[in-house]
């Protein structure tokens, strides 16, 4: 039986706008349908790696999308092969079905994937609102201690009928968790209380939206519009500074909606007192809730945001290449996740194996980005943190093994890694003599050729700090 290309393009232009643009021409264009039968539908694919990516990622997506459409529809099968060649290509198929059991989907993500789906029944706020990512679940969301705080509001909010604070201002640099904690809260709302009217959209679209409704002379419409919501959110606020009028339309929609007891949430990258070129009277609305900070991540969040990275990609990952990305790449969580993703990606198109030479010589320009020079403060640093011991161990007198050896590892990679004299690196480690910084090289080359487990930890540092 034919597929029906009319269902195809509604549930294509569906995929375009919860996923976006650039996944959307990947994933999803190269797709052909190419025959449905009995409640199944095959989808041909060009590679065996997009099969499974697109089974892994957007299977059971496709499939609700497609049940809403058309409820015979219980079945997808993706195949490697294009048009008849298809038929024939039965050893390469994965197949999803009503009830997958898909690694990389939390259940709060497959809950929103089995939501039924039926055109012409828009969720509400569905014309205003952006597309929401169907990944950025509280379920996806890796907390620990520089983020908990903000977690812990925005669960608040989603799962409470009343207005707890308003607004809940989320701030944080870039790749912290802002957008997805605001997304997290829209699904959270709509699959508790589908009646709500929940808005998302960015500062930008907000501004745009109401230049566009200048230009028309319909700001009677717009008014209307983002008045009568339940729920606004507005990303990155910082976009309005310096826009004046768009200032004073959102000053007076956000004390139209907090008058009628109708909950906000915003974010940016700076907190309310320092965002620049903003009015003091929206300056004061804005901090008037409860204000949440998402602080930098630390080495062991880090380590967790890779951990359920690699479990979505159904990847293992050797633990020694996690720590070295998750000391290299410190400060944003999405250039994190996105250079694992890449290394899974080209390992599985490519072949090979996830090492720490495959990590280095791949990600060559994304660890360049953030090198920094190379101190031997780094150092000590880097090797304290590393064996669990105190940056004051280094320059300390304790000479305990579990302290004695990191620093003469600190004193090792001080020799390889910079430039400096045996005499000014046994200054920086608490004034010892050039004799003793010679003692601990030799003892780092004997143990290094002794013991296969110390030397992949020494390679480990020597490969985080140099690259």
């Amino acid at each position: 039986m034919v597929v029906n290309e009319a269902e195809w393009d509604r549930v294509k232009t569906r995929l375009k706008q919860e996923f976006g643009e650039t996944a959307f021409k990947s994933w999803v264009k190269p797709i052909i349908p190419t025959t449905m039968r009995d409640g199944e539908v095959e989808l041909a694919v060009p590679t065996r790696f997009m099969r499974d990516w697109i089974t892994t990622h957007y299977g059971e997506r496709i499939r609700a999308l497609w049940s809403g459409e058309n409820p015979s529809v219980r079945r997808i099968t993706v195949k490697v092969g294009s048009g008849n060649e298809m038929k024939a290509t039965t050893t390469t198929e994965r197949v999803i079905s009503e009830k997958p059991a898909l690694r990389s989907m939390d259940p709060k993500a497959e809950a929103i994937a089995r939501a039924p789906v039926r055109t012409g029944v828009p969720t509400p706020g569905a014309e205003l609102s952006a597309p929401l990512d169907a990944r950025y679940t509280f379920e996806n969301f890796v907390v620990g201690k520089p983020n908990e705080f903000a977690y812990a509001a925005a669960k608040r909010v989603a799962e409470s009928d009343q207005v707890s604070f308003n607004p809940l201002f989320l701030y944080g640099g870039v790749g912290l968790g802002k957008t997805h904690l605001m997304h997290a809260i829209a699904w959270e709302i709509r699959q508790r209380s589908p009646h709500r009217k929940v808005v998302y959209l960015s500062a930008e679209k907000f501004m745009y939206s109401f230049v566009r409704a200048l230009r028309n002379q319909d700001t009677v419409s717009f008014k209307e519009n983002f008045r009568s919501v339940d729920v606004l959110m507005i990303d990155d606020v910082q976009f309005i500074s310096g826009k004046d009028a768009t200032q004073e339309e959102f000053f007076h929609t956000f004390n139209a909606l907090v008058d009628q007891g109708r909950q906000l949430v915003l974010s940016a990258d700076k907190s309310p007192s320092n965002l620049e070129e903003i009015g003091d009277r929206l300056r004061s609305r804005l901090a008037s809730g409860l204000v949440a900070d998402l602080h930098p991540t630390t080495f062991e969040l880090r380590l967790g945001i890779l951990d359920a990275k690699a479990e979505q990609l159904g990847t293992q990952v050797p633990p020694k290449v996690k720590e070295f990305l998750a000391h290299k790449i410190s400060s944003n969580v999405r250039e994190l996740e996105g250079a694992l993703t890449r290394l899974v990606a080209h390992v599985q198109l490519v072949g090979g194996q996830i090492t720490l030479e495959t990590a280095q010589d791949l990600l060559q320009d994304l660890l360049r980005a953030h090198d920094r020079r190379l101190s031997m403060e780094e150092i000590q640093k880097r090797v304290a943190e590393h064996f669990k011991i105190r940056i004051s161990d280094m320059s300390s007198a304790r000479r305990a093994r579990a302290v004695a050896r990191p620093r003469q590892v600190a004193m090792y990679l001080s020799k390889q890694l910079t430039s400096r004299s045996l005499p000014e690196i046994g200054r920086a480690f608490g004034g010892r003599d050039h004799t003793t910084v010679m003692h601990a090289v030799r003892k780092i080359e004997e143990l290094t050729k002794a013991d296969s487990s110390f030397a992949e930890d020494v390679e480990l540092l020597t490969r985080m700090l140099e690259s």
